[in-house]
């Protein structure tokens, strides 16, 4: 790669699995990236392990621009422990996000994929703003779920298992496409958009990099990963 040029680290899996404690692949891979200048870095993740590579995503910024963007769907503990059995706590990504903007590093919160009927209501949306502006968070974004075919064949089960009533209201959702109705998708902006207004989150204090997505508005669909 050369100087100027783009790096996505967790858009198509997790850098920061469980596994990354022991091996610590990612680790390495900021410890090259912190030697070189003139990139553009930006990680996903829904861990809090990011913040063990503080030091190095420090280094790295002082010659690179790098951004996070830690996903949190639910503040709800118990909600997430059936979205996200393998994830670590809300209240643990949201120290992390803290640990971050303490740190100087950019940093925001996804609360992505939004799930009709299940985390879009205005209260939830409302509370993980307003904790992601506590945290020091610099943006905050929200895009409805993504669903294809063959996410659907599993994601459905799910609902069956979990969330029954909803199933209908879910076919009805995505038949035949993979995003939810474009009304849906403004009403989702809007509430959103107003609640980083609110909470001046609308005002970036850092820029975030690499992800093109994160800085989009919620409107622009996003695929669950």
């Amino acid at each position: 790669m050369k100087p100027g040029e783009s790096i996505a680290l967790g858009t198509a899996t997790d850098p920061y699995q469980p596994a990354e404690k022991r091996y610590e692949v990612t680790r390495g891979i900021l410890e090259e990236f912190a030697q070189h200048r003139g990139y553009e870095v930006g990680i996903v993740t829904k861990s809090n392990l990011v913040a063990r590579d503080i030091d190095l995503l420090t280094q790295a910024a002082a010659h690179n621009r790098v951004s996070v963007h830690v996903t949190i769907t639910t503040l709800d503990t118990e909600l997430a422990r059936i979205l996200e059995p393998r994830a670590p706590r809300p209240d643990l990504r949201l120290a992390a996000v803290r640990a971050l903007s303490a740190a100087g590093i950019r940093v925001g919160l996804s609360a992505s994929p939004v799930l009709p009927g299940i985390t879009d209501s205005p209260k939830d949306l409302e509370g993980l703003v307003r904790a992601a502006a506590e945290a020091g968070a610099d943006h905050v974004f929200a895009n409805a779920l993504f669903l294809k075919p063959c996410s659907a064949a599993v994601f459905l089960p799910f609902l069956e298992k979990n969330f029954p009533r909803l199933v209908e209201n879910y076919r009805t959702l995505y038949q035949k496409k993979a995003f939810v109705g474009p009304a849906y998708g403004k009403r989702l902006s809007e509430m959103v958009h107003g609640f980083r207004v609110k909470y001046k989150l609308n005002q970036r204090r850092r820029e975030t990099y690499a992800v093109k997505w994160a800085t989009q508005e919620p409107n622009e669909q996003m695929e669950l990963f």
